[in-house]
């Protein structure tokens, strides 16, 4: 499985996602984004309103969260609900494609944090070799 996953974005690179022009290119943008990797990975536990979304990742301005879940609903991975309540209530969620790209996406994250030591000593080798 793992193989076939390598294989289909080696075969995507070869198409052209690495041209300027290409739609994928602009998707792995907004996806892999500071904030839409965050935001994408806070929905996948579940449904949230802005401010628990806001209050969950740590330094997102409101300015910045609003864009990024309007890319992320434009580009059909969140849903936006809103209740006809007074005031009215917004809730964001995955659709089922944001939820078949979360299981990949928290999986990379997961791989980050168990190698985050390892990544932090290579750079602060590699910060000690150039500073000389």
């Amino acid at each position: 499985m793992e193989n076939e996953r390598l294989r289909a974005a080696l075969t995507l690179l070869d198409v052209d996602a690495l041209g300027q022009t290409c739609p994928t290119r602009k998707i792995v943008e907004q996806v892999t984004s500071r904030w839409g990797t965050l935001v994408l990975a806070v929905l996948a536990t579940g449904p949230h309103r802005f401010a628990a979304v806001r209050d969950r990742i740590g330094g997102i301005s409101e300015k910045m969260l609003a864009q990024t879940l309007k890319q992320l609903v434009r580009a059909g991975l969140v849903d936006r609900a809103v209740d006809a309540s007074v005031p009215p209530q917004v809730t964001y969620s995955l659709t089922e494609l944001g939820a078949g790209l979360a299981t990949p996406l928290c999986e990379l994250i997961q791989w980050l944090g168990e190698h985050t030591p390892e990544i932090v000593r290579a750079q602060q080798t590699y910060d000690g070799l150039t500073e000389r």
